[in-house]
């Protein structure tokens, strides 16, 4: 298996007045490729930060990160940017959709930052990924004609649309209900059965058994790292829900 991420020793602390918060503690493990791995922690454990690290948006106090074989520590910020919008796809609680925007202009916003992604070739892609995650009939709906579940499905294929090395999902079921969060469930177990890489970032432990693996944080350290031997399906738990009444 290709290794993908590369964690070693991270730690990370910040000045809050005079006091030295160490959020983490030296972190330390890999991801290869096609992995889906659950990151859990209550609040307080140093997921979000981790989080931050992982998606490049900051940077440890000491420790390597290596992304798809790229340190990315001593990058400067645009540099930083740049590998973010070309090797991750985030997929967001909270959606983050442009309102009154269609699904495919929602979808094509990663690839206008990359100039050589013509107009023609940027649509055909936003359609191929919303097609990919069940919303082919929605292409031209905008956000506020959508509903969560949908919603959800367009940030998803948002985060595909680039080709990404790794898929990072932060309590991307948060706002969601029952079912819907179920179906989601489905749809990443789907594209980890095709080869993608995820990490899903959650405080939920019931989440974790839909993963094939799972790292869980406390004070800033990791207490445990466990494959999961038995992946529950999420279209089996479906299958077994009561159906919606009309």
């Amino acid at each position: 298996m290709d290794e993908i991420i590369r964690i070693e020793n991270i730690k990370r602390e910040f000045l809050v007045g005079d006091e030295v918060v160490k959020a983490l503690r030296g972190v330390s493990f890999t991801i290869g490729q096609g992995e889906f791995v659950t990151i859990m922690g209550t609040s307080g454990s140093g997921k979000s930060t981790l989080l931050n690290i992982l998606g490049c948006l900051d940077v440890p106090t000491s420790g390597e990160y290596y992304l798809d074989g790229i340190s990315v520590r001593q990058m400067s910020k645009n540099d930083r940017a740049t590998l973010r919008n070309r090797k991750i796809g985030f997929i967001f609680q909270n959606y983050n959709l442009l309102p009154k925007t269609t699904s495919i202009e929602n979808v094509e916003l990663p690839l206008m930052y990359n100039r050589d992604v013509s107009h023609a070739e940027r649509r055909e892609r936003a359609i191929a990924a919303l097609q990919e995650v069940g919303l082919g009939d929605r292409l031209t709906h905008k956000s506020n004609q959508l509903s969560g579940g949908q919603m959800q499905r367009v940030a998803i294929a948002r985060a595909l649309v680039n080709n990404p090395v790794i898929i990072l999902a932060d309590e991307a079921t948060g706002n969601l209900d029952t079912r819907t969060s179920y179906e989601v469930l489905a749809l990443f177990q789907r594209l980890h059965r095709d080869g993608r890489t995820i990490i899903f970032v959650t405080h939920n432990p019931e989440l974790a058994a839909f993963s094939s693996r799972t790292i869980t944080l406390r004070d800033g350290r990791i207490v445990s790292d466990q494959r999961n031997a038995h992946l529950e399906s999420a279209e089996k738990v479906l299958a077994s829900m009561p159906k919606e009444e009309d």
